[in-house]
């Protein structure tokens, strides 16, 4: 399920990035009692129960701003909410309404988007008084919290998410999308990842130029392929935070990141002129880090000589040693070399990322492996593991039941995981495996 985006909307010195902090439970948003510390747009994730959500704070918004920063801060802004399911509008509850809290709130009801108007500052004030003034701003409700108390902050997040109701029939629309495979190319700008959807589909579908940055939103295209039905998402490249400059670059890099969350499998597209780089490794660990399926490809093969090919081969295994279940293939997508081997790669990944494990053979494997090693003694414990299940697909989950198992050690829990890997043939997918102690009744 795609991430609900969140952001925070209002003028200078509300309390936004205070705000951002503790819906993200983070520090990340420098927060001081001066206005304009904020400028750019910043994103963080946040979680509500079991549901996870994305923030975005903003600089001070001044919607008729025509010159300087304040131009510059509103385009910012009018992004933020572009790209928003729910827009915050944050406003003083000490210092009052204003001229420019008006001027923000005509611009948010023209646009129709779900918007929630928020009181910070409102410790010790009694909504129904010193509040009623923010009712003609004819945003609806007013909901007071105080930010650095964390004062209503639940119920504010509950409001946000509740106004994001599932439209009828989206259920339909999700059996009926049962099945497909939502396949997603990533990588850094200039990679060659609309050229090679465009060689799969066999037509000019996503415009392709030799310039970083030409895809600017994550473009879905259906595509069949031996009876399979694909959903292939092109993503805007992911470049190092410093060397994004652009407003619509900055637009774009939420899009990709939920188009690789809501991805059955990605393809990790590598530039072989220029090797493995810092950037890529942080896309693969983003990657790895949301559980998807990936498929690592090497592009533009047919344009680097012996010498450059054996550095790629190198800086794989010493860049991304966290992606070895990985596949790894060497194609050209101009010349339509080594697709093949890439789609069979895909399938296996898919496959076994929604692989179904049965008790009996799960436990069978973890006795067999204990008798073969058994894991070490911590102290006075040993741990001792019982039996095994699956808890979870794509990626697969194994939950482990035993006692003493927090003493198990990550090196033994790498050991477990070959074992299942092996058995299962877990290509091209993350797994993870989980611990669960049982408890001593008698204590």
């Amino acid at each position: 399920m795609v991430k609900p985006v969140l952001a925070l909307v209002g003028r200078p010195n509300v309390g936004k990035s205070t705000l951002f902090n503790r819906l993200t439970k983070s520090r990340d948003a420098i927060v001081a009692d001066r206005p304009g510390l904020t400028r750019d747009r910043h994103y963080g994730n946040g979680r509500h129960g079991g549901r996870e959500f994305i923030v975005i704070d903003t600089g001070g918004f001044e919607p008729e701003a025509t010159n300087g920063i304040f131009r510059e801060m509103a385009k910012q802004t009018r992004q933020a909410v572009a790209e928003a399911d729910v827009v915050i509008f944050v406003v003083d509850a000490k210092d009052g309404i204003s001229a420019q809290d008006h001027e923000i709130a005509d611009y948010l009801r023209k646009l129709g988007k779900p918007c929630l108007i928020v009181a910070n500052k409102a410790e010790g004030l009694l909504a129904g008084t010193q509040l009623g003034e923010f009712f003609e701003l004819g945003l609806g409700q007013v909901y007071p919290v105080s930010a650095a108390h964390g004062q209503g902050i639940h119920s504010l997040v509950e409001q946000a998410l509740g106004r994001l109701c599932l439209v009828e029939g989206e259920d339909e629309a999700d059996q009926r999308n049962a099945g497909v495979v939502k396949l997603a190319v990533a990588g850094r700008p200039n990679v060659g990842k609309s050229t090679l959807i465009n060689t799969w589909l066999g037509e000019e579908r996503l415009v392709a130029f030799n310039l970083p940055g030409t895809t600017r939103d994550a473009i879905t295209v259906p595509f069949e392929r031996n009876g399979r039905k694909f959903e292939l998402v092109d993503t805007a490249g992911l470049r190092r935070r410093g060397k994004v400059f652009e407003a619509i670059e900055k637009f774009s890099v939420v899009k990709t990141l939920q188009a690789i969350e809501s991805s059955n499998v990605v393809v990790l597209l590598i530039d072989a002129t220029q090797g493995v780089t810092d950037q890529d490794a942080h896309i693969a660990g983003y990657i790895l880090e949301n559980g998807r399926a990936v498929v690592m490809a090497v592009n533009k093969w047919d344009a680097v000589d012996e010498y450059q090919r054996e550095l790629v081969k190198r800086s794989i295994e010493t860049r991304l040693p966290f992606l070895k279940f990985a596949s790894v293939h060497l194609i050209s997508a101009t010349r339509r070399q080594g697709l093949g081997p890439l789609w069979v790669s895909i399938i296996q990944a898919y496959e076994a990322a929604n692989c179904k494990m049965s008790t009996p053979v799960l436990t069978r494997l973890l006795l067999e492996a204990v008798q073969f090693q058994s894991p070490k003694r911590a102290g006075m414990f040993r741990p001792k593991l019982r039996y095994a299940h699956q808890g979870g697909m794509n990626p697969p989950v194994i939950v482990i039941h035993g006692n003493s198992l927090e003493h198990v050690s990550d090196a033994y829990k790498r050991f477990l995981e070959g074992r299942f890997r092996k058995e299962f043939n877990l290509t091209g997918t993350p797994m993870r495996i989980e611990f669960r102690t049982s408890t001593n009744p008698y204590v």
